[in-house]
């Protein structure tokens, strides 16, 4: 009994010794695979019935298991959809026939759809974001829809509200004796002007020419027009007059403004739209006259690019300088990483050894960072597994050895009935 059991142990070692050159063979051939996590082979004696004058051999057998929990080297691309993570969690993915997986790859790209699809073709899972709230009501796999970015968005205008005039006027400046600009006549005469864009509800820009004129000691008129009004070649006269006229008094102390006693003129631009100036940033002190101007609002913007946040939130980011979040990417887990079972295409499906899928926010609740730009190698270290094979040949030779050894003794047996 204890010969064949000899034979039967040796057999178990060469089919052991197989199974490990296959994930070895694996590994090798993933070791630039984005998020691949190495298997590795681990050994389990066989025992079999013990006897204390007889040894049978029981053999050995194999487990494949894979470090899953184990983080790759992340490395930059030019590539703004790809993503890496760094700490505990997955991307939560999909196949096409709407199944769940939790993944490391994070190679996404838009494909003809807009969906962000990573190289083995899994959907990434995000919520949408809509009313500015970057967090999901709550974090549940059936609120998840595909991540899709649309390139022909455009973000809309903002029709201009505020304004803000900034800067000096020179309290040494001479009093204006002419015509000022109130009067909109070709010989208006003004100590400065400044132009302010805003835009309507349109997008359209309506560039706003704001006059400042001294009229006396501490005292100015601040006249703003149309610039669409203008004159042929620019300036008086408008074909309209001034949307506002306003008296600007200043402390002959400290140069401050006083009047309007609001800091602020309300500007009708049109008959629905009012721009409201802010002119507290003005002073009046003995300086070279400098002022500047800038408005709330903006053009319709075309899609620029996107961007992820350590946070997990997608946002589209638009020619006009405007950035909108569409969408929250969670990251999920389960109680039990390294039990789940590995899937091709780098992908992981939960069972019951590990437990279900738990999702949370990206940089929070125990979860690592999303960082944009960035993919997560593969775990594999070539050296090891070069090493291991050589260990594993050796091994096979040995365990092939035996078997013929333990041929060799049966067969003798078997000429003893000759």
């Amino acid at each position: 009994m204890s010969l064949f059991s000899s034979l039967m142990a040796s057999v178990s070692g060469m089919n052991a010794q197989a199974n490990s050159l296959s994930t070895i063979s694996d590994n090798i051939a993933n070791a630039n695979t984005v998020g691949y996590k190495q298997a590795g082979t681990q050994f389990e004696d066989m025992l079999n019935e013990f006897s204390p004058s007889e040894y049978n051999a029981g053999g050995v057998a194999t487990v494949v298991n894979y470090n899953i929990s184990q983080q790759g080297d992340p490395t930059s691309t030019t590539n703004s959809t790809n993503m890496a993570i760094e700490g505990n969690g997955f991307f939560v993915v999909q196949n096409a026939s709407g199944q769940t997986f939790l993944t490391r790859a994070g190679s996404f790209a838009p494909n003809a759809q807009g969906d962000l699809v990573n190289a083995s073709g899994f959907t990434l899972m995000g919520y949408p974001i809509n009313s500015g709230s970057s967090q999901p009501p709550s974090y549940s796999l059936n609120q998840l829809v595909p991540v899709q970015i649309s390139t022909s968005a455009l973000s809309p205008p903002v029709a201009s509200t505020t304004a803000t005039l900034k800067g000096n006027l020179d309290s040494s400046a001479s009093v204006d004796t002419g015509t000022l600009p109130a009067a909109n006549s070709a010989s208006s005469t003004y100590t400065s002007m400044t132009p302010v864009t805003a835009y309507d509800s349109l997008g359209n820009p309506v560039t706003l020419n704001v006059y400042a004129t001294k009229t006396g000691a501490n005292t100015w008129e601040m006249d703003v027009y149309n610039a669409a009004d203008a004159a042929s070649g620019g300036g008086f006269p408008y074909s309209a007059g001034p949307l506002s006229t306003t008296t600007l008094n200043f402390n002959a102390t400290t140069g401050a403004l006083t009047t309007p006693a609001s800091g602020s003129v309300s500007v009708a631009v049109s008959g629905t739209q009012t721009v409201n100036f802010s002119l507290s940033g003005l002073t009046q002190v003995s300086s070279a006259t400098s002022v500047q101007g800038t408005a709330n609002g903006n053009a319709p913007g075309t899609y620029e690019s996107v961007s992820v946040s350590q946070s997990g939130v997608l946002s589209e980011t638009f020619s006009n300088g405007v950035t909108t979040p569409i969408y929250q990417i969670p990251l999920g887990t389960v109680p039990s990483v390294n039990s789940m079972t590995s899937m091709a295409g780098d992908v992981f499906s939960p069972n019951s050894a590990s437990g279900n899928i738990q999702l949370g926010a990206a940089n929070s609740q125990g979860f690592g960072t999303i960082n944009g730009s960035q993919l997560e190698s593969s775990t594999v270290d070539l050296a090891t597994q070069l090493t291991n094979m050589v260990v594993t040949q050796n091994s096979y030779q040995a365990n092939s050895k035996a078997f013929q050894v333990g041929s060799d003794m049966l067969s003798q047996l078997v000429n003893l009935l000759k």
